[in-house]
């Protein structure tokens, strides 16, 4: 087998995928081959991308190495079910009843593995590409996909708008002294203040009894009942 057309244009997924379930089936104690579950997650645990795994299964059992005997769905835990698969070149405690198959046995040449494995890769499953398409649906729906909204056109984008000086554009020139830059509030005091934090108004000086009216110094001293 190992010299055969069809085991040497196997991709290195689809041999980690064979290597997975060699696994299971030792897992069984070399039980149950044809009742083999191996699930999405065990061929990513084993090192195969996600992405890889169905083509994968698609040309290991094109080129006769494996058989999905049970197809498996994805979905909640409750309706998930796995693959199982069947190995056609090994033998199990039971193959003096069902003996290998050897289907890889029936490819003579090279380029006829090489064109049923590029076939298998490139040959979706519409049951699959159609979940895929709902699950994407449902993720969109629940995130909430953003819409994209035509940015208009404004004119600092078209060739002929000038663009004005500003404050910042002008040469500036000797800096004066910091002394006469800044105020005691902190602001400039050649510039005007910020419409949203306004100067505050400067009062005038507490000057004691003699501000107030003679009433009212009287009553503070309790001259007046």
């Amino acid at each position: 087998m190992l010299e055969s057309p069809a085991w040497r244009v196997l991709s290195l997924s689809a041999r980690r995928l064979l290597d997975r379930i060699e696994i299971e089936l030792a897992h069984h104690g070399r039980n149950d081959n044809g009742r083999l579950p191996v699930t999405f997650e065990d061929f990513e645990e084993y090192g195969m991308t996600r992405e890889a795994i169905a083509p994968a299964i698609r040309e290991a059992g094109a080129l006769g190495f494996i058989r999905v005997t049970e197809h498996g769905r994805g979905g909640n835990a409750e309706y998930r079910k796995p693959n199982k698969f069947f190995l056609t070149y090994t033998r199990d405690r039971g193959s003096l009843v069902n003996p290998p198959t050897d289907d890889w046995s029936k490819i003579k040449t090279i380029e006829e593995a090489e064109a049923i494995a590029r076939a298998a890769r490139e040959n979706k499953d519409p049951r699959a590409v159609k979940f895929a398409k709902q699950r994407s649906q449902k993720t969109e729906s629940r995130c909430g996909k953003p819409a994209l909204v035509p940015v208009r056109k404004t004119r600092t984008e078209t060739d002929k708008s000038p663009v004005r000086k500003t404050r910042t554009t002008v040469l500036v020139g000797k800096p004066a002294l910091l002394s006469r830059v800044w105020s005691r509030a902190g602001v400039c005091a050649g510039s005007s203040p910020s419409p949203r934090y306004p100067l505050a108004k400067a009062t005038q000086p507490y000057t004691g009894y003699s501000s107030l009216p003679l009433e009212l110094r009287m009553l503070a001293l309790g001259l007046v009942a």
